[in-house]
């Protein structure tokens, strides 16, 4: 004798449907850690690779491309821009950015300088950029992601050297200054002798993370197999006495 009664079509189509659909985000949750371990695995091979020049390399740089370049030039006075409410070493602070005009060319980079922590809340104080001529070296890549823009950053609102954002938009900064920036930013080497801390690393969710999102919709599908057999299966009738 079967210990399962008949269960109903209907049982058997959303059992198979919520299986299907729990094993399916397991996998892509699996697929999305492989992909953020390869991206920092690029990252950390361009941030050891040669130097490139600039000039060498195009306006649109491929997507997993994160070539580490060496740009000669002058920073842009009178404008920083700070990345708020950022984290490092369990401190919050800023990131800080600042505009670098290239040689020979009419566009504007936005460098990355590095992380500061906030001093009692307020903004920390900026070392002074290098003026004149200078080379900087680092790495070329898309800028930090985007999230749910809440009201915007606001920028020409904002008065002063120093402007605040919550997100960085190459297109807004690039309005702000009254001049065309590169798509891409520049995050400078590591400097043992620099304020500013650089170990640089893509703002994205660890495979770590991934893997156990993955796990729980693994357990999803199984949870769904169990309750469907234990909702069908046949109760013992009690022996009569």
């Amino acid at each position: 004798m079967s210990f399962m009664r008949r269960p109903t079509w209907f049982a058997v189509a959303l059992t198979v449907v919520g299986v299907l659909v729990f094993v399916r985000l397991g996998m892509w949750q699996l697929d999305r850690a492989g992909e953020k371990e390869d991206l920092l695995r690029r990252y950390a091979a361009a941030a050891a690779a040669g130097v490139e020049t600039f000039g060498d390399i195009p306006e649109t740089p491929p997507v997993d491309a994160y070539p580490r370049l060496a740009l000669h030039g002058h920073f842009v006075p009178g404008r920083v821009y700070l990345l708020d409410d950022q984290s490092h070493g369990g401190r919050v602070g800023v990131l800080v950015y600042v505009p670098f005009a290239p040689a020979r060319s009419d566009r504007l980079v936005l460098v990355g300088l590095g992380f500061l922590p906030k001093d009692g809340g307020a903004n920390p104080h900026l070392p002074p950029l290098p003026s004149g001529d200078t080379t900087v070296r680092g790495l070329y890549v898309p800028p930090p992601g985007v999230g749910v823009r809440m009201g915007g950053d606001r920028l020409p609102e904002q008065r002063g050297p120093e402007k605040t954002m919550v997100y960085v938009d190459l297109k807004d900064i690039g309005a702000d200054l009254g001049r065309l920036v590169y798509p891409r930013v520049l995050l400078l080497d590591a400097d043992p002798g620099s304020l500013y801390a650089r170990d640089w690393t893509p703002a994205v969710m660890p495979p770590a993370r991934h893997r156990a999102y993955a796990f729980q919709w693994f357990t999803f599908a199984l949870a769904a197999v169990v309750i469907f057999f234990i909702l069908h299966r046949k109760r013992r009738r009690p022996t009569d006495r």
